[in-house]
């Protein structure tokens, strides 16, 4: 363990500096999405302590020995386990996809234990900063508003610093806070307010909050204005009586209406996709959403879970509670000629696996900084995310609640 901590300062400082963590001898990396998220603000930082809300509990700090896979409620499922059943056709596939990759799943695991530097770092992730200024939540939800008949009344302003030292006084900008494009165009952190709640903006970063009909208002006139990373985070149907409350969810066939070529720029665009490990999903996608969307796969990127101690969220090998999720990723031609030749400056590699400890409930890690060498077409590339919940410098973040994470509880000021 000594020689795994010395061997690892020169990746232990560039994980302090830039937020990742990358495993030699391996297809895995740890990152910090607070860090990560830090590069897009200038003026305010993410607050960790409002970021890192669950998981932050260790049970091996009471002298227990520190296994590779630990549950936090495993005594509570053993109570409840049910009689073994026999799978049927879909989970055996599901089973089968899972075996084939936990070798690999595992060995990613191992080398975070083993890098005792980084475990000791990330029981600080969320104590480096003080608390964020906390702010009581009222009224509806950006999803409720936006249905309302008054939707297209609510405003937003946003709120310029003036750079002089001098001149201290800001302008202000209004715009519909619904079904528009609202931009900061500038190069620093914009504060915004809306619905009586204040907001913060990142450099160069765009929303337009709809619902799923309005996105063709988001398709380039001339595709050379079109898209080459297009990172997409649906709202997957869940019997999840949890899920459920925290956001609504659609049915598979209205993400077949989303029009991804038509977003595409003319050089093709990186698409990645965020799935759940249910069979019946992966079927969907690759036999109806990327045929449709015209996408052709390229690899699966695999995000792993983890506490705050290094131990998994849950048993690796819970059937219905995987402690992962799947990023799948393709092409898309603007043109179908084109496609069996789309390739990205770099070749992306097949079963990378990320690893990170969980956000808030179905927050995903930024994933823009893994993708974007990968993805076709000039640079600096235009990236664009679908359903999102929160923005990124010099992205356009589109959904039903694109500012959910933007709001100013989440930040501490600079």
């Amino acid at each position: 363990m000594e020689k795994s901590t010395t061997c690892n300062d020169g990746e232990l400082s560039e994980f302090l500096e830039s937020g990742f963590y990358r495993f030699k001898n391996s297809n895995s990396v740890f990152v910090d999405p607070v860090r990560l998220l830090n590069r897009s603000h200038t003026r305010f930082r993410v607050s960790p302590s409002a970021y890192y809300s669950r998981f932050f509990e260790s049970k091996s700090e009471h002298g227990g020995s520190q296994e590779l896979e630990v549950c936090s409620d495993s005594k509570k499922r053993k109570r409840k386990q049910k009689k073994p059943h026999s799978l049927n056709e879909r989970e055996r596939f599901a089973e089968q996809r899972h075996q084939k990759m936990k070798p690999e799943l595992l060995k990613a695991h191992e080398a975070l234990l083993s890098a005792t530097d980084l475990l000791s770092a990330m029981k600080k992730l969320r104590s480096n900063f003080q608390s964020s200024i906390t702010e009581p939540g009222v009224g509806k939800s950006f999803v409720e508003l936006g249905r309302v008949w008054q939707a297209p009344m609510y405003e937003i302003t946003l709120n310029y610093q003036q750079s002089s030292v001098f001149d201290q006084c800001s302008k202000q900008r209004v715009l519909p806070l619904f079904n528009s494009l609202v931009a900061n165009e500038t190069n620093d952190d914009v504060e915004a307010e809306a619905l009586n709640k204040k907001f913060i903006l990142p450099r160069g970063g765009c929303f337009y909050m709809s619902e799923l009909g309005q996105i063709h208002n988001l398709i380039p006139a001339e595709s050379d204005c079109g898209f080459n990373l297009i990172v997409i985070d649906p709202p997957w149907e869940n019997g999840s009586a949890h899920q459920k409350s925290m956001y609504p969810t659609l049915p598979n066939r209205y993400f077949l209406s989303l029009p991804i070529k038509k977003l595409t720029h003319t050089d093709g665009a990186l698409v990645a996709l965020w799935i759940t490990n249910r069979e019946k999903l992966h079927s969907f996608v690759e036999k109806e959403l990327f045929p449709t969307w015209g996408v052709k796969y390229a690899a699966t990127f695999y995000w792993l879970k983890v506490k705050a101690d290094g131990s998994l969220i849950s048993e690796l090998d819970l059937f219905h509670h995987r402690p992962y999720e799947c990023l799948l990723l393709g092409y898309c031609s603007r043109k179908v000629s084109n496609l069996e030749n789309q390739s990205a400056p770099r070749p992306v590699k097949d079963n990378q696996i990320l690893i990170s400890i969980p956000g808030d409930y179905s927050r995903k890690p930024p994933v823009g900084d893994l993708l974007l060498e990968h993805a076709p077409g000039p640079k600096p590339a235009r990236c664009i995310e679908l359903f999102a919940r929160e923005m990124t410098a010099g992205w356009i973040s589109w959904g039903n609640e694109p500012l959910h994470f933007q709001e100013s509880k989440y930040f501490l000021a600079d």
